[in-house]
């Protein structure tokens, strides 16, 4: 059966494809040409790393180098490599090991320390702004966000937004989440569900005499803020004496927690969970654990005419560990980065990838050395993630020496 060969990384020829194998190298950002030799194989790249890299699309690389590895040596008329064919004498020019370890394939992206997405709240009646916080005030439940006409407008806790008068007979998710932070709040007479009951409407006006309202019983849309916890003033739309519209913005806030704000591509959705763990790199280089809270869809209107709307994916993460709550402390607001996870392959043997061979008649494989002799072995690939690919094959090993482009 006629001899196959590969290219070395140094560009010299005519030894079999167990000698094509050097080191494996580091990852040259923007090398992703593929290089065929002449003989039948390809070396596969190293993988490109842009700004957003992901590892799986190594894959797609590496598929169309093989096609491209086996057409090249159809021309030529040269086969591949046998599988158990004779073994040589002549060395690669080095080796790397079969490691057994944890793959992830992961997507980084640009991310902003800060507090958060920013939420807005607005008028909901006519008036005039008598009383408002300042940026960075803190506001917790039952405390004034800010006032109309001298009438405070209170902050509550909950995840629907007011949108509806709230009085005796009303019924729904609206009226349980204003009873719930009644109760948080020390007022009694009431059972805390759906039901606005005449012990609602006498636990409101307790309330509203206590925070000098008209004691009606009934709370009209504009009294109160619902929020998902406690608020931090990110920035003031008006101010002292400004008068007021309905919809008119008074001031927008985030949550008082540290938290980080990515955005993705609309086609990255899968790699952003609610509750996906994250790695998030902050400026001194150090990383902290946390984990999506939060998973928005964005539609961003056209820059220019012509030019077609964008979907984004917004994604808070929020720090889920002491330290990297600390340490991110130490910035008021910063840039950083967060690794999302879109794949993990544990407990799998990997080489470089530049340790594959692409053979003419197809598939993949690795040039094993043992002692002074190199055979070829066929393997099937998996993951590729940081330069390092998943493998299988007959006689693959953890510690098993294939060779490496130089």
């Amino acid at each position: 059966m006629g001899e196959s060969v590969v290219q070395s990384a140094d560009g010299t020829t005519g030894r079999t494809a167990e000698e094509s194998a050097g080191p494996a190298a580091e990852e040259t950002p923007g090398q992703a040409a593929e290089e065929t030799t002449g003989d039948g194989f390809v070396h596969a790249p190293e993988p490109v790393r842009p700004r957003r890299r992901r590892g799986f699309a190594l894959a797609v690389a590496v598929a169309v180098l093989a096609t491209a590895g086996a057409v090249t040596a159809a021309a030529l008329g040269l086969g591949g490599a046998e599988q158990g064919g004779p073994e040589r004498s002549t060395l690669p020019p080095a080796t790397a090991e079969v490691t057994r370890q944890t793959l992830k394939d992961t997507e980084t992206v640009d991310g902003q320390l800060g507090y958060g997405a920013t939420a807005t709240a607005t008028s909901r009646k006519p008036g005039t702004l008598t009383a408002g916080p300042d940026t960075g005030d803190r506001i917790t439940r039952g405390k004034t966000l800010y006032a109309v006409d001298g009438a405070p407008v209170t902050l509550m806790y909950g995840a629907t937004p007011a949108y509806r008068d709230l009085r005796e007979g009303v019924e729904g998710l609206d009226v349980e989440q204003l009873e719930k932070n009644l109760d948080a709040l020390g007022y009694e007479g009431f059972t805390v569900d759906e039901e606005f009951t005449s012990g609602t409407a006498d636990a409101v006006r307790a309330w509203q005499e206590d925070r000098g309202l008209d004691e009606t019983g009934q709370v009209p849309l504009g009294q109160v803020v619902f929020a998902d916890g406690a608020v931090r003033i990110d920035s003031l739309a008006a101010r002292k004496g400004d008068a007021l519209q309905p919809g008119a913005e008074v001031l927008a806030y985030t949550g008082t927690e540290r938290a980080v704000t990515a955005e993705l591509d609309a086609g990255d959705e899968q790699v952003a969970k609610e509750g996906a763990k994250v790695a998030v790199r902050l400026p001194d280089d150090s990383l902290a654990e946390g984990k999506v809270e939060e998973v928005t869809t964005v539609i961003k209107p056209a820059e220019s005419q012509g030019q077609d709307p964008e979907t984004k994916i917004e994604v808070v993460v929020s720090f889920t560990d002491a330290k990297g709550r600390k340490a991110a402390d130490a910035y008021a607001l910063a840039a950083v980065h967060v690794d999302f996870t879109a794949e993990t392959r544990e407990d799998v043997l990997t080489v470089p990838v530049a340790a594959l061979l692409a053979l003419a008649e197809g598939g993949f494989g690795v040039e094993v050395v043992k002692g002074s002799t190199t055979s070829y072995v066929p393997v099937t690939t998996g993951l590729f993630a940081d330069g390092r690919v998943e493998i299988s094959g007959e006689g693959i090993a953890a510690g098993t020496k294939v060779g490496v482009p130089k």
